[in-house]
């Protein structure tokens, strides 16, 4: 029997953490040969607790409690090296806990990884549930990326990690800032699935266009030195354009200068010093709920 460890970040969304586990705990039940566990990060959340009941077909539910609000990226960084460390297990699915994440994936995740043992599955997304300019920003957000690192990243958290791979990513700093950039990165062999993403089951999505710019400079912070030397090429070929054919490119030129200087910076969240900060400040005590 395979240990599977379900992953979720949240905070003050506990009435989407119940539906969330609802839903999880009805998809799981007809899947064969795997076992579920369930581990809740709270984000220090400043809405109080309700009563978690734990759902049948998952073997256990346990909330780990931070004093300090870190964000999502760090929560699911916290989570994997806690996973790694504490648990014994055979895989990780880590998920959103506001239903933009379809529990009912899951099984598509399972069937994935049952083909091919050894690899890890991220959830492509093929279709997005916000509006066209929002969706257009997103777009754009993917050509940027790819242009400056090379890599095509179309997929966020929703993902299901081989153990040796959690091993990989555990002491990983990067994971401080940027989950996909940093499976991207150190993980060379990734299967997909399809994936919509879908609503939120209570209120508007958070990911605004300033927090998608946000995790769009976090992604490419992870390739800091690729994108130093790519942008490097494009101000000696902007040089060359503007010294032979006339043409004015200084104000490109001094873009990509701004453009990386605010990747490095972005880059300084990653340090080792900031990501065992962050652990030193949870609580150590797991709060189990049966």
């Amino acid at each position: 029997m395979k240990k599977i460890f379900i992953l979720i970040p949240v905070f003050n969304d506990w009435e989407s953490l119940i539906k969330l586990l609802s839903e999880i705990n009805h998809t799981i039940k007809d899947i064969q040969n795997y076992q579920f566990e369930c581990i809740i990060i709270n984000d220090a959340s400043s809405v109080q607790q309700p009563k978690i009941s734990k759902p049948d077909n998952l073997k256990s539910l346990n909330i780990i409690n931070m004093k300090e609000n870190r964000g999502h990226a760090r929560c699911n960084a916290f989570g994997i090296r806690y996973i790694n460390d504490s648990e014994m297990f055979d895989y990780v699915i880590l998920m959103d806990g506001d239903g933009e994440d379809r529990p009912i994936e899951i099984k598509s995740l399972v069937d994935k990884i049952s083909e091919n043992l050894g690899n890890s599955v991220v959830a492509k997304r093929i279709k997005r549930s916000e509006g066209p300019i929002f969706q257009f920003m997103y777009q754009a957000h993917k050509i940027l990326t790819y242009i400056f690192t090379g890599k095509k990243i179309n997929f966020g958290n929703y993902s299901c990690l081989t153990k040796q791979d959690i091993k990989t990513l555990s002491d990983k700093s990067s994971l401080w800032s940027s989950y996909s950039g940093t499976v991207k990165k150190y993980l060379k062999n990734l299967d997909e699935i399809n994936s919509t993403r879908g609503e939120r089951y209570f209120g508007p999505s958070k990911m605004s266009i300033l927090n998608l710019a946000i995790h769009s400079f976090s992604i490419i912070a992870v390739f800091k030195y690729i994108v130093f030397l790519r942008s490097t090429f494009m101000i000696i070929i902007l040089a060359f354009l503007n010294n032979f054919i006339g043409t004015s490119t200084i104000f490109l030129q001094i873009l990509l200068v701004i453009f990386n200087l605010l990747i490095f910076t972005v880059s300084l969240r990653e340090n080792e010093k900031s990501l065992f900060g962050c652990l030193k400040n949870m609580k150590n005590k797991l709060n189990i709920t049966h």
